[in-house]
């Protein structure tokens, strides 16, 4: 009976260990993807801010949807994100005071400033786009975050395409393997809750 049950939490544990390495596998792979092309918007995803500034991190996402709105890729930039309730500004508001500052025009940024997660972040952002019309968009965000955004994005019945920044903040071996686990845990987790989400969020 020991040996049995010894032989089986092996393989668990090889099992286990099978699936997290497809996923980082998957996840490193789709980060080399870029599949940008012209679209309605752009939207981009949530960071950190600091103040009234954006994070390093935040602030390369903002800055390649600069790039793309600059060159006409997109006529929109769709900013996302919120807070947490301790009386900072939203990050949705301090990525639209930076972009206006690089020369965006207020008229073509559109915000929602009450998502808090990746999810919330492109649901808000579909609902603020559908009110205008607007239908086809990148997505924007570091590259290792890009295949859990974009699957979202499918779930959620979001017409995109994956525009990850050509900079990230993340370059270093211990940077990058830290947000690579990162993205590891929270793709499992929704590959995990995929039918849920999928039969209550895309409705």
């Amino acid at each position: 009976m020991a040996k049995r049950i010894k032989r089986l939490v092996f393989l668990l544990c090889v099992l286990a260990t099978a699936v997290i390495t497809g996923i980082a596998l998957d996840v490193y792979r789709f980060s080399l993807r870029d599949e940008t092309r012209p679209a309605d918007a752009a939207i981009v995803l949530g960071a950190a801010v600091f103040g009234d500034q954006p994070s390093p991190v935040f602030q390369e996402r903002i800055n390649h949807a600069i790039h793309l709105y600059q060159n006409g890729i997109v006529r929109t930039i769709i900013f996302t994100g919120g807070h947490d309730g301790d009386g900072r500004l939203p990050e949705a508001i301090v990525a639209r005071a930076y972009a206006i500052a690089h020369g965006v025009p207020e008229s073509a940024i559109l915000i929602e400033t009450e998502s808090q997660i990746t999810w919330q972040n492109l649901q808000n952002a579909r609902s603020v786009a559908e009110a205008q019309g607007i239908t086809s968009f990148l997505i924007v965000s570091d590259p290792l975050h890009m295949k859990r955004a974009m699957l979202m994005a499918t779930d959620l019945g979001i017409e995109a395409a994956s525009s990850p920044t050509p900079t990230t903040r993340y370059q270093t071996l211990h940077t990058q393997a830290g947000f690579l686990a990162r993205e590891v845990w929270f793709l499992g987790q929704h590959l995990l809750y995929r039918p849920i989400y999928f039969r209550v969020n895309r409705q």
